[in-house]
């Protein structure tokens, strides 16, 4: 699925008029992935996190600053969640057709029904340039954040901005 579904970036982002930036490199599978990268890749380094609630009835895919580490206790008081954990490999694939390791804003693509909730932290809607990996985990796409809200949009998945503290 890992080619198509990169494709199936580039085709939607063509199709919405969206200009980004593609650095190819060798997979990252973490941030500490990227600390060893050899490419100069200007912007907003983002991590993403694929989470559900304790019932496992709602899912949230939260974009946040590379730098930065999410308490979920504070989270799920914020979004007014029960408590939240980090999805299965099976819920990841399931709802946004992605591996561990390519976690991307870009998966909702795949989220047929727009199930998943997109959490941003504000933090990053004052990026000019924000970086995300097109679906597989050997590019990275850099856009401008009004059109990374733009792909969300255009899919229709909720959008809820956070305040995620260092």
């Amino acid at each position: 699925m890992t080619e198509g579904n990169e494709q199936k970036v580039y085709d939607a982002l063509k199709a919405l008029e969206i200009k980004y930036i593609r650095y190819e490199h060798e997979p990252l599978y973490t941030v500490e992935d990227t600390k060893k990268l050899d490419i100069n890749i200007t912007g907003q380094h983002c991590k993403n996190l694929f989470l559900r609630n304790s019932k496992g009835n709602v899912h949230y895919l939260v974009l946040l600053d590379d730098a930065k580490k999410v308490n979920l206790k504070d989270l799920a008081k914020q979004i007014e969640s029960t408590k939240l954990s980090f999805a299965s490999e099976e819920r990841l694939y399931k709802y946004l057709g992605l591996r561990p390791g390519s976690v991307t804003p870009f998966g909702i693509i795949n989220d047929i029904e727009s199930e998943v909730i997109v959490l941003i932290d504000k933090d990053i809607t004052k990026a000019d340039v924000v970086n995300f990996h097109p679906n597989v985990n050997t590019a990275t796409i850099g856009l401008s954040y009004s059109d990374l809200e733009k792909f969300i949009k255009w899919h229709g998945n909720k959008v809820y901005y956070v305040d995620i503290s260092i």
